[in-house]
């Protein structure tokens, strides 16, 4: 029987080393409010105005509602409303804002590369067993020890809309075994009897979750009844560190034809984010 108890806690401006120690140690970093409000809630709006109009948010609304049918990562509605939300500029260039490269540099003690695949999670009600099951990046990204995921709630996100957890010190133990399992990603990695206590907390709009490559991590299931919870997310490594080809790719695009980097580069004002990655040093 699994339990749960909350982050271990980090904040902005501690020692860069006794950050890399925790993360480490644990094999994750939460930070809280970390990204200031106005650009999560700026990120959420563009993307509100994306999936409008199955995922809104009402006036006198603080949380995305969902409008129509319940969706998930691959059906219907999210192959229609997925190309649009990474069509935009802001959403990709997000984590390439200063204070988050800060942020990823302090945990790699290096130059950073920040992957081009950037992923947005839209986690509707009344989908239950849809959800991320347990899984490992360094499986799913074909990534080595260095790589780290980051992820940012963009709103609030009580218990009953779906959280964001992480196994403890699972990282230590190295690439585990898969399988195949219902929900995103199809495939779940094994957990060990011995391993039953979970880190979760409720997150506030800013908040910033790091884990390691290696490190179990998973979603809970949205119990709401009309709320949808909605965050973005991407993985970084030291620079110079291999990156496999697939996470060169937009995300979904591997399975939706329409979704290329040139769909989604057009109309952007910036050219300096457009096929950045094609002069990293290190891609197999």
């Amino acid at each position: 029987m699994s339990h749960n108890l909350p982050f271990v806690t980090s904040h902005a401006g501690e020692d860069p080393q006794v950050l890399r120690n925790r993360f480490q140690e644990w094999g994750y970093l939460y930070l809280k409010s970390f990204v200031d409000s106005g650009r999560c809630e700026a990120q959420l709006e563009e993307i509100l105005e994306a999936t409008n109009p199955h995922v809104v948010r009402p006036q006198g609304s603080v949380l995305p509602q969902l409008a129509g049918d319940p969706f998930y990562e691959t059906d219907a509605i999210w192959d229609e409303v997925y190309p649009k939300v990474q069509s935009l500029e802001s959403f990709h260039s997000f984590f390439h804002q200063p204070d988050l490269q800060e942020l990823m540099q302090q945990v790699v003690d290096d130059k950073v590369f920040v992957y081009p695949i950037k992923m947005a999670r839209i986690s509707t009600p009344r989908k239950v067993g849809y959800e991320t099951p347990p899984h490992q990046d360094a499986y799913s990204h074909h990534a080595g020890p260095t790589m780290a995921g980051i992820w940012v709630a963009l709103h609030d996100i009580s218990e009953a809309m779906g959280r964001v957890k992480v196994l403890p010190k699972s990282h230590l133990g190295g690439v585990r075994k898969v399988f195949q399992a219902e929900g995103v990603g199809g495939v779940q990695c094994e957990i060990y009897p011995h391993e039953t206590q979970w880190h979760v907390s409720n997150f506030e709009q800013g908040d910033v979750l790091i884990f390691h490559s290696c490190t179990v991590h998973r979603a809970e299931p949205n119990l709401t009844q009309n709320t949808a919870r909605i965050s973005i997310d991407t993985r970084f490594c030291d620079y110079g560190a291999p990156v496999f080809s697939t996470n060169l790719e937009p995300h979904h695009g591997w399975r939706i034809d329409t979704l290329g980097w040139e769909s989604i580069y057009e109309g952007w004002n910036n050219p300096e984010l457009k096929y950045y990655w094609k002069t990293y040093p290190n891609l197999f």
